[in-house]
């Protein structure tokens, strides 16, 4: 079980199909980004959202790290070679339009979302859509629909908190992480669609809802990967900043990316 555990960890997290040459880009990430992500991006930086997700408490911003919409990325087409979108497609009004910016801006990439079968059973109240991928199109089409509740069965999961369940049910699950996934891997396009509408009491409840990352898990997380990575060839070298963004955002400066805060 911990083989298979340590198994879907490296594929999921480690293993990530890019030359060192290659620009990385990670939609989504916070300051917890993957090891080989030389750009990032993110809605929502500041120390309440991103610093639960390193287990810190704080934002750390390790990288250079923009703050824009996903679904309106600053950067310009197909200048990365790589990106990663883990775990945000669910939390966000607008996944299609995510999709479509990731394969504007990249060649390649990875999508992780929580797979519907195993959400329902135990899904978390910051989650707006059920996912699920839809094999009868070739690729694949990565379908949404869009939750009405925070609970696939609010009866059901009354009972499961009631009785104390929940979190022994959640362990349980978590211990086979790789099926309860969408690991996807998409080179050119993604096909994804969006089924039903919210009501905008439901997203605003979302929004406000209680952070689920285990500060614990996240640590040891990035122990872990420290480890795995420690002999593993990274991008070096300077990356402009007009070498990244769309043509009206260039500056003409010949200004170097650091690793802080950019917000356009």
């Amino acid at each position: 079980m911990i083989q298979d555990r340590l198994r879907s960890f490296y594929e999921r997290r480690i293993a990530v199909p890019v030359g060192p040459d290659a620009l990385v880009l990670d939609v989504g990430s916070g300051d917890k980004p993957s090891w080989r992500a030389d750009v990032l991006l993110d809605r929502y930086p500041e120390d309440a959202f991103s610093g639960q997700r390193s287990g810190t408490g704080r934002t750390r911003v390790v990288r250079p790290l923009f703050d824009a919409d996903a679904a309106d990325m600053p950067f310009a087409d197909g200048v990365f070679d790589y990106a990663i979108c883990s775990h945000v497609l669910e939390h966000v009004t607008d996944p299609v339009g995510v999709v479509r910016e990731l394969t504007r801006v990249a060649k390649a990439g990875y999508i992780e979302v929580p797979e519907a079968s195993a959400a329902k059973i135990i899904d978390f109240p910051s989650h707006l859509w059920w996912c699920r991928l839809d094999s009868s199109t070739e690729p694949p089409t990565l379908v949404f629909t869009a939750k009405q509740a925070a609970a696939f069965d609010p009866e059901i999961d009354a009972y499961l908190r009631r009785s104390g369940l929940a979190e022994p049910v959640k362990r349980l699950i978590d211990t086979r992480h790789h099926e309860n996934v969408i690991a996807l891997h998409w080179s050119g396009e993604q096909p994804a669609r969006a089924e039903g509408e919210h009501d905008p009491a439901f997203v605003e409840a979302t929004i406000n809802a209680e952070a689920h990352h285990r500060g614990a898990e996240a640590v040891v997380a990035r122990a872990l990967t420290v480890a795995l990575t420690a002999r593993k060839p990274k991008r070096s070298g300077p990356i402009r900043y007009d070498d990244v963004v769309k043509p009206e955002l260039r500056r003409g400066d010949g200004a170097v990316l650091e690793n802080r805060l950019y917000r356009l």
